[in-house]
């Protein structure tokens, strides 16, 4: 009988996650919650079909281990891959401004009609940046090892 992974697992490995359904998804998007992204690192390649973002990942999984050895928190780069992107569009988000930074709040999914999904990844202010899908094919890699967050806190979200 197979356990389910915990946080813990993946604590001192770099992730490598695939995501095909919306419950991986969930998955994902609990990962890359609080991630920041400079405007210049999202990147749509529509002969591809491929969007990309090199996001600076909050390491959720490696938070109760910071706290119990009294170290800072850590992010690490890591690479969000979206394949089989039909169309692309973003909403609240001023691509022109360079030196934007964006906070990732969400990852989710809505099914639109001929089987196509709507994939959203929802920034803090309000912007959004949707990606019209064939079919769910999102990987999410770190790729550098993990550095000390700037500001040594872990990411509040106010009610």
């Amino acid at each position: 009988m197979s356990q389910d992974a915990r946080f813990e697992d993946g604590a001192e490995r770099p992730l490598n996650l695939g995501a095909f359904d919306q419950e991986d998804l969930k998955v994902v998007s609990a990962m890359i919650q609080d991630s920041v992204i400079p405007i210049t690192e999202i990147s749509w390649l529509p002969k591809q079909r491929r969007l990309g973002l090199l996001i600076n990942r909050f390491r959720w999984e490696d938070k109760d281990k910071a706290i119990a050895q009294g170290r800072p928190f850590e992010r690490v780069q890591s690479l969000l891959l979206v394949e089989n992107v039909m169309s692309m569009s973003s909403q609240g988000i001023d691509r022109k401004q360079n030196d934007l930074i964006l906070s990732l709040l969400s990852f989710g999914m809505k099914e639109v009609e001929n089987g196509a999904v709507d994939l959203s990844i929802t920034f803090a202010g309000d912007g959004v940046v949707k990606a019209c899908v064939e079919a769910i094919e999102v990987n999410l890699k770190d790729v550098t090892r993990p550095y000390q967050a700037q500001s040594s806190q872990i990411p509040k979200h106010p009610e």
